[in-house]
Formats: structure tokens, sequence, C-alpha cells
């Protein structure tokens, strides 16, 4: 399909009150649903709403189109994932290195497979539109605090820290979509993130300022 440009996804307004954020949620939570059920193509807003429980009128109060509830979609859980990576980042500020690869790897893994379907489905939506802003935004967010993370460890000083770091996380991030876009869930298992924490460990250790 032609993109459209970034504005015919946004909302047509923001859930300022307690009651309309409750609604968006309803919303983006059954456009999750009807993903699952028809896939892409089928979705449509008035299956959405129905879902919903709400008005075709109501549900475009906040989303113009489908592309719009696809963005939303994805912003929301590239802004969730983006949190709880930088959440885990805080708290492991000032740990051995070790202890920081394991905690990242094992939280974004976690993060993809909770809802493994759910994953899958956001997967495919984003391919209907363009959310190459909101993905950068999301590695830009989880890039500042890692390196953050990195730089505080309690056991070694690493060269060219920026650069090793974004080039870990991309490892991190392709390894992990690769075996989405091949639809092997069963590969994304404890082999797995153990092998990655080797994997980055050693470029780590190998990195480190004498």
């Amino acid at each position: 399909m032609t993109l459209k440009t970034l504005s015919s996804y946004n909302p047509r307004r923001s859930p300022r009150q307690r009651r309309s954020a409750a609604t968006v949620d309803v919303i983006l939570e059954a456009t999750i649903q009807v993903l699952l059920s028809t896939g892409t193509s089928q979705l449509t807003t008035t299956r959405v709403a129905e879902r919903a429980g709400v008005s075709v009128g109501s549900l475009y109060q906040y989303f113009p189109n489908k592309q719009a509830l696809f963005f939303a979609l994805n912003d929301h859980y590239l802004d969730h994932l983006a949190g709880r990576i930088e959440k885990v980042c805080e708290t492991l500020q000032g740990a051995p290195y070790t202890q920081m690869v394991q905690g990242v790897i094992s939280e974004y893994i976690n993060i993809k497979t909770e809802r493994y379907d759910v994953t899958c489905a956001l997967y495919r939506a984003a391919a209907e539109i363009d959310v190459s802003d909101i993905v950068e935004s999301m590695c830009r967010r989880i890039e500042v605090a890692s390196e953050g993370m990195l730089a505080s460890a309690s056991d070694a000083k690493f060269q060219n820290l920026s650069s090793l770091n974004v080039t870990l996380l991309n490892v991190l991030f392709g390894t992990v979509r690769t075996f989405f876009d091949r639809n092997r869930p069963e590969l994304l298992n404890n082999q797995l993130q153990e092998q990655l924490i080797i994997m980055f460990c050693t470029y780590l250790n190998r990195a480190k300022l004498p």
C-alpha cells in the first residue's frame, strides 16, 4: 500500500480523562483480538467497535481508520517494551556486566514471548504502515538506557562503548525477530538466552579496557 503521512495515523484526540483512556485501552485490546481472529486484511473499524462494545462513532473520536489503530497498537507496545527495558537498566546500575547482560536479554525475550500471538499480530500490522519513527524512538531509548547501565558496571570499563552497545542490541533485536518471522516459538527458550548471554559476555570481555 502507499504509505500515508504520519499525521494520518495519529488519533483524532488524546484520551485526557481516565474514562477516555480506559475506552482507548478497550479499543486497542479489541483490535488485537480482531487481528488474531481475522488477520490484517479482514480487520475493519466496525468489527473492532463491535468487539470493544462501543459505537463506531465513539471509535472514530480517537481513530479515524484502521491504519491509525495499527499505528497506535505498535506505539503502545513499543513504548511499553522500552519502558520495561529502561527499568531493568536502572535497576542494574552498578552491577557486574554479566548480570546486566543476563537481565536485559531475559527481560527482552520475556516481553516478546509473554503474548507470543500478539507479538506476531503486531509484526503483521506493522507491515501495513510506516512505523519506522516509533521503532527508532524505542531503539534510541533502549540504547541510552543500556549504554548508561554498561558505563556504570562495577567490574569493567569498555572501549568504544557507544558502538559496542548498539551492535549488541541490534544482535538481540534481530535474533529474536528472526524466530518470529520463522514462527519458531519453541526456539525462544532458555537455551537461546544462554547462548546470547555467552555471546554478549564474550564480546564485552574482549572490549574491556585493561
